[in-house]
């Protein structure tokens, strides 16, 4: 359970570094902007939600109709960028492994 917790912990860290880079880069917006972005291009909405470093949250937007899914971080001043995207977004009902279990 630790190693697990470590990992994700170790994980989210890395998703705001990431995002400081994009953010570099250009692939960020204030909130309002990317959420309406993602509901009408491409039909996503939130499916979840963790705090990350620094004050920052984390979402994953997914479509149900393309299956299509994104990755954002939004930084404490309100700024979010997209971290990741991809297709072939799925809802697992699996209960979480047990301890000693590798997903």
């Amino acid at each position: 359970m630790m190693a697990t917790m470590f990992k994700m912990t170790m994980g989210l860290g890395v998703m705001v570094l990431a995002a400081a880079q994009v953010q570099a880069q250009g692939n960020c917006a204030p909130r309002e902007v990317v959420i309406e972005r993602l509901a009408e291009r491409y039909g996503e909405a939130r499916r979840g939600i963790g705090l990350v470093q620094q004050g920052s949250v984390m979402e994953v937007f997914a479509s149900d109709q393309t299956g299509t899914w994104t990755i954002t971080v939004t930084m404490p001043d309100g700024t979010t960028c997209l971290v990741a995207s991809g297709q072939a977004y799925e809802v697992i009902a699996d209960a979480a492994s047990g301890a000693g279990d590798d997903a």
